[in-house]
Order: C-alpha cells, then structure tokens, then sequence
C-alpha cells in the first residue's frame, strides 16, 4: 500500500508524457469553460445518468474529478485531441485518469464545445468503469504487482490468463478486449443518449461525422473500411487511423463476442459481464455461460493451456 499511495501521489510520470500540453483537473476545466461561457449541463447529466447506471452493476464510488487531468493549451502546432490520442487512459497504478480536449488543442476552449463534451463524457464514464473495476495486488519484491483486475487475472511470473488474439482477428478470446469492449459500449450508450437528449446533431464534416458517430457508438463498417486522410493535418489523419483501428480491433471485436455467445440475449450477457467485472466474481457470469454452452465455458473459452504450467518464482 505504500508503494501504491507513493505511485499515486506523483502524477508527473504520466503528464510528462505530453509536455506540450496544459493539464487540469476535470473540475477546474469544466468550471473554465462554463465562465467563458460553454454550457456544460450535457455533461453534468450525463455523469448522473452513469452513476445509475452503474449502480445496477454495483459500482457506488465513480472516478473522483480530480484524479482525471484534461489536457489543452498545446504549445505543439497542429496538436489535435480527444478520447484516441495517444498514451491516454486511465491508469490504475497511479489511480489517475489522462485525457485530452477534443479537436485543435492550440486554445483554452474547444473549438465544437458541444462534441468536446460528448467525448469527454465518453472517456469519464469509460475510465469510471476501470476505477471501478476489482482489483488485487502483491507485493513481489518490494513492487506492487496487479494479479487480477476486473474477470482477467495475471501470475505473478508474469502469465496472463488469457491469450493476445491473432492480429486481424474480427473475433475474440481475450479477457482484456472483452472487458475494454463492455467499458466502452457501455460508456458509449450513455454519451449517445445524451447527446439525443440535448439535441446534439451531427456535425456536416467528414471528421466531425466520424467523431460524432464514435463518441455515440454508431459507427458502421463503411465508416472504418477507408483511411481518411486529413491533407492539412497529420495529428489529425492520425486520430482518424487510431479511432478506426480501436472500433475494428476492441468494439466489433466485443460485439461479435456478444453475438457468438448471447445471441438474442446480447444486452444481459453484457450487463452480466459489467457486474462481474465491478465485484471480480465470475461465478455468477461462469453459471449463466454454462447454462448455454456446457460447463466450464469461461475457462475454455479464455484460459491459455499456459497459465498453470511452470513458470518464473516470485
């Protein structure tokens, strides 16, 4: 615990990363923007719409706002942000969430507020749910080792439970896409309602229509079989080419996971999935699979023949 508490308090690591960026705590950036006149009522209620969503999984603590830093004010020219820059995320380690402004970060203010806040609320509700998630640590030579987090587990050798898929694979026997997969479809579903609840449209641009269609989980196989190319920006095409690659290689991946295993009953295997994830008991989940595919689906499914063989002490 003092090895994490020490991890936890020094964030520097992780924005250091980005030194061309300003970085905030979500609070402080959504208190700037509103005094400059951005209406951020979308994203207050969609916070509220996650934290009851995602007490029906059993998560009673969301993300505290200042463990999440939003990164803008970019010094670098052309430097562009949102939920798929790169070396983002939340990290569990330091317990901290990093995230980016959506759109041309060279300002205090997004330049689309409206889908600025959209992606935000995306990538809070998202990084929620790994807050949230089970964990469990060891101590392995003075180093705190994660064992388990959410349904996927880890020897301390360093043996994952599961699998890396095959690249290209359009299924998946992964623990940690499936469980990346049910964290964003969910996140997802409560950005697009709430972006159908305050009316937010569509923006007419090639790159604000995929954005759109991303953040609010409507993207279709068209929309990721070509490369955009954005000729003025190559932040930009790089977003495009990370946004696609995410949708094709963790959401499609989850939801043909979902089709294969639930068919029919897709929306309670998923909200079933959620919920072990949060309480990190797959007992109940493991019971449901086996109902309809045999016994010891969740193993078969996604347990490497490797995980108990023989490996490095601790």
């Amino acid at each position: 615990m003092a090895g994490l508490a020490a991890m936890r308090a020094d964030v520097s690591p992780l924005t250091g990363k980005h030194s061309a960026h300003v970085f905030r705590t979500l609070s402080e950036t959504l208190n700037r923007w509103a005094a400059d006149g951005i209406d951020t009522t979308s994203f207050h209620a969609g916070v509220e719409e996650a934290k009851r969503r995602y007490a029906g999984y059993g998560l009673q603590k969301m993300l505290p706002l200042d463990r999440v830093l939003v990164g803008c004010e970019s010094s670098r020219a052309g430097a562009f942000g949102g939920f798929h820059h790169p070396d983002q995320g939340y990290r569990h380690l330091q317990m901290v969430a990093v995230i980016t402004m959506y759109g041309p970060m060279e300002r205090r203010n997004p330049e689309r507020p409206a889908l600025a806040l959209l992606d935000l609320l995306r990538a809070y509700a998202h990084d929620c749910l790994h807050y949230g998630s089970r964990r469990r640590y060891v101590e392995v030579a003075g180093v705190p080792v994660r064992t388990q987090y959410g349904i996927n587990y880890r020897r301390t050798s360093g043996q994952s439970y599961s699998a890396a898929d095959p690249r290209g694979s359009h299924h998946t026997r992964n623990l940690g896409i499936v469980m990346e997969g049910a964290c964003d479809m969910e996140a997802r579903a409560i950005t697009r309602q709430t972006a159908g609840r305050f009316g937010v449209r569509e923006p007419s641009d090639a790159l604000g229509a995929l954005a759109f269609r991303d953040v609010t989980g409507t993207l279709t196989e068209e929309d990721t079989g070509h490369v955009v190319d954005v000729p003025e920006s190559e932040e930009q095409t790089q977003y495009v080419a990370a946004l696609c690659d995410y949708e094709k290689g963790v959401n499609r991946r989850y939801r043909h996971f979902l089709e294969e295993f639930a068919s029919g009953e897709e929306d309670e295997c998923h909200a079933r999935l959620l919920a072990s994830i949060v309480n990190g008991d797959v007992t109940a989940l493991g019971t449901w699979l086996d109902e309809r595919h045999g016994p010891g689906t969740f193993a078969g499914l996604f347990r490497t023949p490797g995980y108990f063989g023989p490996g490095l002490t601790a």
